[in-house]
């Protein structure tokens, strides 16, 4: 057994002969590039039990080389993943269902008669790779970088391959991320976390792709700094996927989710205070600030018109052949993984950072209640859009954190400030103004009632 560590990132064949001739890649290229044919059948049983427990189980033909592999759960997060893979000779391209034995086979599959295993579907392309040299000072970093292309194919139904694949031999696994987002700057490189596996799930089956992270497991008494680490963590991969789900599939709430998980990050890094000073978030603010920029608004508007839904998968496909989006995604990735906004962070911000979440939340949220000032905007309600930054940022950790606070009707409120937030956004057009104005008033009051609420205005 060996970790497998790597980074995936989707890219189009211009960028593959782009990278071919990267200068960076031809200075750090020890071993010049090598080409190879990787022929690949995938195994299941008809229920996809392997899949259920997230285990890939492979025949790769190598040349005259056949290789049986088995991939276990593993983590992976914003592109980069690591996860135990077992590897086999074989004589014969035939599963050996004997070497998947109690060492390697997972324990939730024990029960599981492997004589149902069946082949699912294959993945074959040409692997052009190249050993790369990366030092971090006089850390010795070897990287294997691989250019796919070719399909994975199930039935008459096929998907292209086209990505750039680097995996560690040696060194530090933060060296992936630095030599990614070097060849970022300049070409589009998108971090995808879907394996080629995982592509080949979902052509047989649209909704085997989960969209959906493992959430945070946020506690009371966690440094506040654990905390922001967790969310941002997920946050950024939970946009990742839904950027590769919406460009596969165009579907409209995937591009809301997406621009939401954006705002949702936005939010809480600026709501960290001392504990993470303006100057060390400011490169990841601005990156966000012009993704919704672009982005925001055009949902807002296609939430009421069909055409704009029609037109914004074209125009997402056209966001992504920009290096914008792999740059700020490999960026951010970097950013959270050196946790910079701790760096030369000194005195109040370091004990907020280190302050255990529940009483800093409680504290962070009376703050930002009492300065949105509700009964101001029951008096000016037409106001009320200035307030949209404050309340998004209450709305995002109510929205992943509200079980670390010990405080009635948290739920009610959260469900109680995101109809005002649907209010806040609605602009005050001649027609239905007097029914908007009167509609932000009420949900006003009915925020101002509430238990939580008076509570955290005591904080």
């Amino acid at each position: 057994m060996h970790k497998e560590t790597e980074l995936k990132l989707r890219a189009s064949r211009e960028t593959l002969a782009a990278l071919r001739e990267h200068p960076l890649l031809k200075k750090r290229n020890k071993s010049g590039w090598q080409t190879r044919e990787l022929l690949n059948q995938y195994f299941d049983t008809p229920a996809r039990e392997l899949s259920a427990a997230r285990v890939a189980l492979r025949l790769r033909r190598d040349g005259e080389v056949i290789i049986q592999t088995l991939k276990c759960r593993g983590q992976s997060v914003a592109g980069l993943s690591e996860r135990n893979e077992y590897e086999w000779p074989l004589e014969k391209a035939k599963l050996d269902l004997k070497k998947l034995d109690a060492t390697c086979w997972p324990e939730q599959l024990a029960a599981l008669d492997k004589k149902t295993i069946k082949p699912l579907f294959s993945t074959d392309f040409t692997r052009e790779y190249a050993e790369i040299s990366w030092g971090r000072g006089k850390a010795k970093v070897v990287i294997e970088a691989a250019l796919d292309q070719g399909f994975v194919v199930v039935g008459k139904r096929k998907e292209e391959i086209c990505e750039l694949e680097l995996e560690l031999r040696e060194g530090d696994p933060a060296a992936l991320l630095e030599l990614a987002a070097e060849l970022a700057a300049t070409l589009p490189l998108m971090p995808c976390d879907v394996s080629k596996a995982e592509r080949g799930y979902r052509l047989l089956d649209e909704g085997s792709y989960q969209l959906d992270l493992p959430v945070s497991e946020l506690h009371a008494e966690m440094p506040l700094d654990d905390a922001y680490a967790a969310l941002a963590w997920q946050l950024l991969g939970s946009s990742q996927r839904l950027a590769e789900q919406y460009r596969h599939s165009g579907h409209w709430r995937l591009l809301q989710d997406w621009v939401q998980c954006l705002a949702e990050l936005r939010a809480i890094t600026a709501s960290l205070g001392q504990a993470a000073p303006r100057p060390v978030t400011k490169a990841l603010r601005t990156s966000l600030d012009a993704l919704l920029e672009d982005w925001r608004p055009l949902v807002q508007a296609g939430n009421d018109d069909e055409d704009i839904r029609r037109a914004a998968p074209e125009q997402f496909v056209e966001e992504l052949q920009d290096p914008r989006w792999g740059q700020f995604s490999l960026e951010t990735a970097r950013w959270l993984t050196a946790r910079a906004w701790t760096v030369e962070r000194k005195g109040r911000g370091e004990r907020q950072g280190n302050a255990q979440l529940n009483s800093w939340l409680e504290h962070q949220l009376g703050e930002e209640a009492r300065a949105l000032k509700l009964p101001l905007y029951v008096q000016r309600p037409e106001d009320l859009a200035e307030q949209l930054p404050r309340i998004e940022g209450i709305l995002a950790w109510l929205h992943h954190a509200r079980q670390v606070l010990e405080l009635p009707q948290l739920d009610r409120l959260y469900g109680e400030l995101n109809k005002l937030h649907e209010l806040a956004e609605q602009p005050l057009g001649e027609e239905q103004k007097d029914e908007l104005l009167e509609a932000r008033i009420e949900q006003a009051r009915a925020i101002e009632q509430n238990r939580a609420w008076k509570l955290l205005l005591k904080a």
